[in-house]
């Protein structure tokens, strides 16, 4: 007796989808708070989509990207201030 549906394709492509936008959201939100850890998720996110082929490339594709700005900026932020972290 089976109590679950079988996973078809669908649904690994609709997971895949999920990940594609969250991937978005969070390369967006690191670019504001927490981009040391939002960044790596976002980019890792995007990268999973990607392989699973979602249906919305377009948001994978921009996840990556606003991953990668995520730790550029802190980079930047870590020059301009001559620290490897932030002092408080």
């Amino acid at each position: 007796m089976q109590l679950t549906a079988p996973a078809t394709s669908r649904t690994g492509t609709r997971d895949a989808d999920g990940m594609a936008v969250a991937s978005f959201i969070l390369g967006l939100l690191g670019l504001l708070v927490l981009n040391l850890f939002l960044g790596p998720i976002a980019i890792v996110l995007a990268s999973v989509a990607l392989w699973r082929g979602t249906a919305r490339r377009g948001r994978a594709y921009l996840g990556l990207g606003l991953g990668v700005a995520d730790l550029v900026v802190l980079l930047a932020f870590m020059q301009a201030d001559s620290t490897v972290s932030w002092s408080f």
